[in-house]
């Protein structure tokens, strides 16, 4: 008989709202049933998304690793925490941010436990997280532009966190320059006091690409084997490209307003001048413009909401090197 597995829902922040309603934020707590032996030693995984309400990509991703969990109990070896919505209210209203307060979930942490009500949520975010030795904050992009799976590192945290990111599955580790903007979002805070988070960035805004999903599900329970949290079998991982040079990415715009139709598929290695897509007047049937690769290289962000204005992003490109 196949060995059994606590799986505790939990609120771990509950707020009062008016008209009688509450925000409350679950966690899914998986851990071994039965065995106390080594408690005290048990590692312990955060799996977190929905801070941004219309970023849906890790909904996926946590239902999948919670069935591959439940699929093999007796593999289980340590505490596998799930958060599918930090932001609930803007899950439950498909709005990017806490509705109501026009605010960005994602730019208040590490939050105050005597301030406002978003700020108190914010500081029980980084209460409940902090002291895991992974936490893995799942994000989408938005409706306009897909991102190919990968995982983004302020490079105040490279050494630690680089390491970690290679076992993840993903095919793109961006280690980008410290930013001070960055430094109200639930990584920088958790990695500031010594909880390692890393960042991954999949999908499109408002979908699921299951693809995807599978993708990461397999890089988190590779990563939770290497830290012995699993001691099932787990499916070999790609090994990303990692870039943490300051000008290995370049950005491409939209030079006229129109409708953006691209000619190239995501994640495709291009030369210079290539055609990545063209921006037309449907009024007139005329082509208005044509947006050409800067530089030759690797498309690992694309236009998916075809309507552009003139400076709008269209693409993100990985320098060959």
């Amino acid at each position: 008989m196949a060995q059994e597995i606590n799986a505790e829902i939990s609120s771990i922040c509950q707020v009062k709202l008016p008209v009688g309603e509450t925000l409350n934020i679950k966690r899914n707590r998986l851990s071994p049933a039965g065995n106390d032996k080594g408690k005290s030693r048990w590692k312990r995984i955060g799996i977190v998304t929905g801070i941004h309400g219309d970023e849906l990509e890790g909904q996926y991703v946590c239902y999948e690793v919670i069935r591959r969990i439940k699929q093999h109990p007796e593999c289980l070896a340590g505490i596998v925490d799930v958060y599918p919505a930090m932001n609930p209210m803007g899950i439950d209203s498909m709005t990017r941010g806490f509705p109501g307060f026009d605010l960005d979930m994602n730019r208040i942490f590490p939050g105050n436990s005597d301030s406002a009500m978003t700020e108190y949520v914010a500081h029980e975010i980084i209460e409940e997280l902090s002291g895991a030795d992974l936490i893995v904050d799942i994000h989408a992009s938005n409706i306009y532009l897909t991102e190919i799976p990968q995982i983004r590192i302020n490079a105040l945290h490279s050494d630690r966190l680089v390491p970690l990111a290679c076992g993840m599955n993903v095919d793109f580790v961006w280690v980008h320059a410290a930013s001070t903007v960055l430094e109200s979002t639930l990584a920088y805070s958790l990695n500031s006091v010594g909880t390692p988070t890393l960042v991954v960035e999949a999908g499109v805004g408002m979908r699921i690409t299951k693809v995807y999903g599978e993708q990461l599900a397999d890089g988190l329970m590779n990563t939770m084997k290497a830290l012995g949290i699993w001691a099932g079998e787990v499916p070999a991982v790609r090994q990303p490209i990692v870039d943490a040079s300051a000008d290995g990415v370049v950005f491409f715009n939209a030079p006229k307003a129109g409708i953006f139709v691209p000619e190239v598929k995501h994640w495709t290695t291009l030369g210079r001048g290539d055609l990545v897509g063209n921006i037309v007047n449907p009024l007139t049937g005329e082509i208005l413009a044509e947006i050409r690769t800067p530089e030759s290289g690797i498309l690992f962000t694309i236009r998916e909401y075809p309507v552009v204005d003139e400076g709008s992003l269209v693409g993100r490109l990985l320098k060959r090197k």
